[in-house]
């Protein structure tokens, strides 16, 4: 299940349909207790038959997040994203999810909590940029 509050329309969530297969789906409203989406069954779903993706690595390269690169001393576990000519996103894969990082003077530096699920880099990539890239 999945918090109201935690969603927003272009994240990417999951159901089970009536075959009790995992159909992923990308949320075109919100209201009531509901997300809607033209391609569900009466176009809507209570929040309580909702569930996040999980966040996977395979997510971020399908976004266009590039691995460090271990020949020139980069991190492998660390991906970055390039948005603009001069800003980058950047997130390092650990045993308790996907941390962000900031770049500083004394290297890659935390914040925030590490991310769990897809709707999760969804909206930190879109709160940092008012841009939504990570929509398949």
């Amino acid at each position: 299940m999945i918090e109201e509050t935690d969603v927003r329309i272009g994240n990417i969530v999951w159901y089970y349909d009536y075959n009790m297969i995992e159909t992923t789906f990308r949320i075109e409203g919100i209201l009531a207790g509901h997300v809607y989406n033209s391609t569900l069954p009466k176009s809507k779903l209570p929040f309580d038959k909702v569930h996040p993706c999980i966040l996977e690595t395979e997510h971020l390269l399908e976004f266009g997040f590039l691995p460090g690169d271990k020949e020139y001393g980069e991190d492998i576990n660390i991906y970055s994203y390039k948005y603009n000519r001069t800003n980058s996103i950047y997130i390092r894969h650990t045993a308790n999810g996907f941390q962000p990082l900031a770049p500083s003077a004394s290297g890659m530096v935390p914040y925030g909590r590490p991310l769990l699920h897809l709707h999760q880099l969804q909206n930190l990539f879109y709160d940092l940029t008012r841009d939504d890239v990570f929509i398949q």
